[in-house]
């Protein structure tokens, strides 16, 4: 074995910024039996108390101080004879002669004279025109004294501090790798760059955006074989946007484009761009698209495009670094070939705030909609999130899906996510169904608060509450199925809650579908109302959604008497329709009041509708809410066998047997259960 010539001896090290560097300590390869260094505060703090304490020693404030008033009378009864007056303190002399006596002739006689055989008297004044003719009218010569500060603070202020400071430059330099640096400095991109091959997304990872996928599959082709396209003349898009609600899987189908094509991949989002100082997202951009040109054919991803993209026409707050960022996009994606395979991918669920410089042809030629999935999309979605999930034999992801109707992609991995919790947490080895279906209400309604203390008359207000909602749903037209009541608490507010399922994905909805759920929406409150004769606020995010409801169909769907077929919406609608409040309306004040009349007459109208259904239902409205508060959670199995019993006793009392007695209770009918 070579024994190490070098062991024990001390290396030395030819780095000119090994001075600054921090001693790695043990158990980082830098040897262990060093001694840590001082920490960086420490030297901070040592270098702040040694100037304290320098100053303080060399520019004390001087000792034989006089008042400015005694400083004054000594002028005028002719003790001081001649006055240097600096920018603090000012210094009287008065000359005196070895025989005792006082010389005859003030000014520069008194100033050469040896200190030793002159008094001298301090004050701290103030320079005014007054002085300056007490000083002219007594003959006192004076003389100004630019500096009076130490000469060893000055050299602190004018050496030390600039050394320093740039030593702690390249300590913070070299001890971050140039990372922090970078991040603040022009010129430094903060992309992250995956090399080519190491993207292990594809597009069998991607569910539920099969029309998505399709539009890419031209990109895709064209990185891997970009001949073609140019031999018969066809032009490749240089720039696709990705438009969609948040979590539909937009970032992942670019990685699924990456990886496909084989290509490196440059991910940055919008806000990376933009810092405080004016100039240094455009040197980012210059600076990104240089690294891809360097290693094309790839993909650039920025996400959150609209962060640097907003529409600069009537942009009232002006930010003159967004905007220098913004045309050096422009410029840059008018100037690139993207016949050496450079391909920019963007993601926004804001395409109505970007720059129509942005989307025209030649920058983003193609816009790509990854919007949320239908049922069958939801179900393949499923699949595979739960493809490294051990689901037990009972599971039924179909059911699954259709009980998610609106759900994105993000959140039904994390029903997944929340189902193997759950079957953790209660000891099981496999997720059933009920950790899903528990995951699912998670999700909608929050979390299960189950040690909340609810007052038995509260209780009782909820049970008769939720009980409402569903007998409403139960007989609405077009509404969605019950699938669950419960008075258990859960999420922030809710003291109970009514699931609903739609069986199938709905894009059109008809007037009477649109009453309908608004009826549904009241139907908590009516109950209230019949039972305890008085409401609460327990139905206020209830009315909130309802009068939404009625209010797009006033001013959105032309839905009203004396508007229809006219919108009487605000401008500015942003991804799926959503409107802005604060935008101006386009419409007179007596249309608002015709719009609020119609409101508020329309809620009424449907409130007595509702009113009127529950009595007719009181006693199975009593029943119901009893076995909640009995059970606090009633299934949609159950709950349709109450529906089914209620249903034979009305045959039964509108057809009785001859000898059968009439019988009146829904209990007896389903068996007591």
């Amino acid at each position: 074995m070579k024994k190490d010539d070098n062991k024990g001896q001390k290396r030395k090290s030819s780095d000119p910024y090994d001075f600054f560097k921090l001693d790695p300590g043990p158990g980082t390869g830098g040897g262990g039996d060093k001694k840590p260094a001082l920490p960086l505060w420490g030297i901070l703090l040592i270098v702040v108390g040694v100037t304290i304490a320098l100053n303080s020693l060399f520019a004390r404030k001087p000792e034989n101080l006089i008042e400015f008033s005694q400083f004054r009378g000594m002028i005028q009864n002719g003790q001081i004879l001649a006055v240097e007056l600096g920018e603090v303190y000012f210094v009287g002399y008065g000359s005196v002669m070895p025989s005792g006596g006082r010389t005859g002739s003030a000014g520069l006689g008194v100033f050469s004279t040896p200190a030793s055989s002159r008094s001298e008297y301090r004050t701290v004044g103030v320079l005014s025109d007054r002085f300056l003719e007490l000083l002219d009218s007594k003959g006192v010569e004076y003389r100004f004294v630019v500096k009076q500060n130490s000469v060893f603070l000055q050299l602190i202020m004018n050496l030390i501090f600039p050394v320093g400071f740039l030593a702690m430059y390249f300590f913070l330099f070299r001890r971050m790798g140039g990372g922090m640096m970078s991040g603040i400095l022009p010129g430094h991109s903060k992309a992250g760059a995956i090399e080519e091959g190491q993207v292990k997304t594809r597009f069998d990872d991607v569910a539920g955006v099969d029309e998505a996928k399709e539009e890419l599959v031209e990109v895709v082709d064209f990185l891997k074989s970009p001949q073609k396209y140019i031999e018969i003349g066809g032009r490749i898009p240089k720039g696709v946007l990705l438009v969609g609600p948040p979590g539909t899987g937009k970032t992942l189908l670019a990685r699924a484009v990456a990886g496909e094509a084989g290509v490196s991949f440059f991910r940055i989002s919008g806000s990376d761009f933009v810092e405080m100082f004016v100039g240094v997202g455009a040197s980012r951009v210059r600076d990104l698209f240089q690294k891809a040109r360097d290693k094309s054919p790839c993909i650039i991803f920025i996400d959150e495009l609209d962060a640097i993209g907003k529409s600069r026409v009537s942009n009232f707050a002006s930010n003159d670094e967004r905007e220098q960022t913004l045309n050096q996009l422009l410029v840059e994606m008018d100037g690139f070939d993207n016949e050496k395979g450079l391909i920019v991918l963007a993601a926004t669920n804001r395409p109505d705030v970007l720059d129509h410089a942005l989307l025209r042809p030649g920058r983003f030629d193609r816009q790509v909609v990854v919007d949320k999935p239908d049922v069958k999309g939801r179900e393949a979605i499923l699949k595979i999130h739960s493809k490294n999930v051990k689901l037990g034999s009972e599971v039924d992801l179909t059911s699954i899906a259709r009980t998610t109707s609106g759900f994105a992609g993000a959140d039904l991995a994390n029903v997944i996510n929340e189902a193997a919790l759950l079957a953790v947490r209660g000891g099981r080895k496999t997720v059933g169904m009920q950790d899903l279906d528990e995951a699912v209400e998670k999700a909608i309604a929050g979390l299960q608060k189950k040690t909340r203390v609810i007052k038995e008359e509260e209780r009782r207000i909820v049970a008769f509450h939720e009980t409402g909602h569903a007998l409403v749903a139960a007989n609405t037209a077009g509404a969605d199925k019950v699938h669950k009541i419960s008075i258990i608490p859960r999420g922030i507010s809710a003291l109970g809650y009514t699931l609903q399922m739609p069986e199938e994905d709905r894009y059109l909805r008809t007037s009477d579908e649109l009453f309908g759920e608004v009826d549904v929406l009241l139907g908590g409150r009516a109950a209230e109302q019949i039972v305890f004769g008085k409401i609460s606020t327990g139905a206020g995010n209830d009315i909130q959604r309802a009068t939404d409801i009625v209010r797009h169909m006033i001013t959105e769907f032309g839905m009203s008497e004396r508007f229809k077929n006219v919108a009487l919406s605000k401008r500015g609608a942003g991804y799926g329709g959503g409107q802005d409040p604060t935008l101006v309306r386009e419409y007179s004040e007596a249309t608002q009041q015709y719009i609020d009349d119609q409101i508020a007459a329309r809620m009424q109208e449907r409130y007595q509708v509702v009113i009127a259904l529950l009595e007719s239902k009181r006693q199975l409205l009593d029943y119901i809410a009893a076995r909640l508060l009995e059970k606090e959670t009633i299934e949609e199995t159950e709950f349709q066998r109450i529906l089914g019993a209620e249903h034979s006793l009305a045959e039964r009392q509108a057809a009785p047997e001859k000898d059968a007695p009439p019988d009146n209770h829904i209990n007896h009918i389903i068996g007591g259960k």
